[in-house]
């Protein structure tokens, strides 16, 4: 028990015990009165009491159920991104997934991951966001430079893969293409959470190295698509859409058909 929260209730119980004991010895009505008062108020001090106790009590309940279910999600986020690299590396057990089998599997200019990783880890999100009725957004990042007067030229990679990774989260994949693009896959984000996400990019970049331009494709599952291909290719037409303009611009695929 928190003995701050008792205090109040334990002093006015001692007055009123105090009161009592005067009330008997003088025979003084008024004491008597002074007591019944002071006994009351212990009393509603009392009652105080056990609902703030009640009311911390539940929050701390609320706290540890959703830490067991962050706990949970956390756990499941790890397995899924072993088994995404077990499928990619061809292997089964630990042992055989080395250190040097994940370094395969990742970009080696920028450290992100390949784009065969990718490829398995868009079928295994997208499954898992069908068991869990969650949305996952899809991300076809371009950046480059000599816009808007001259032609564009691909930005340096490192410099966009250090925005993109201090703005993710560690829930979310980053990974770059063998054609130069960066590609997002946003755990349990829809349309306006990734469009956020590639703001917060952008914003990075600017602060990092002005002068560049970005050019987003977004598409999600499942407002605009259902299976991986899908999802990819209205990405990928959001993304030409968004490389019409000689400026930053983020472009949304078209809601799926019902």
């Amino acid at each position: 028990m928190n003995s701050r929260l008792a205090l109040p209730g334990l002093v006015t119980g001692m007055l009123g015990l105090a009161a009592g004991l005067v009330a008997f010895f003088v025979e003084e009505p008024v004491f008597g009165a002074v007591a019944g008062l002071l006994a009351l108020a212990a009393g509603v001090s009392g009652l105080r009491l056990g609902q703030q106790l009640t009311e911390q009590a539940a929050v701390q309940r609320l706290v540890e159920d959703e830490l067991r279910v962050v706990r949970a999600e956390a756990e499941e986020t790890e397995e899924v991104l072993r088994a995404e690299l077990e499928a990619v590396a061809g292997v089964e057990d630990d042992d055989a997934l080395s250190a040097q089998t994940v370094e395969m599997l990742t970009d080696p200019s920028t450290g992100l991951f390949s784009e065969s990783f990718f490829n398995v880890a868009l079928e295994s999100r997208i499954a898992a966001a069908r068991r869990h009725l969650r949305p996952v957004a899809v991300v076809l990042l371009e950046v480059v430079s000599g816009l808007p007067d001259g032609e564009p030229l691909e930005a340096d990679a490192e410099i966009v893969a250090d925005s993109v990774k201090v703005t993710l989260r560690e829930a979310d994949t980053a990974c770059r293409l063998r054609n130069g693009f960066f590609a997002l896959l946003l755990e349990d984000t829809p349309e306006n959470g990734a469009i956020w996400t590639v703001e917060r990019i952008r914003r990075q970049l600017i602060g990092t190295r002005p002068g560049l331009t970005l050019w987003a494709g977004v598409a999600c599952y499942p407002a605009h698509a259902f299976s991986p291909n899908e999802i990819m290719g209205a990405a990928e037409t959001a993304l030409t859409a968004a490389k019409e303009w000689r400026q930053d611009r983020i472009e949304v695929a078209i809601a799926a058909a019902d």
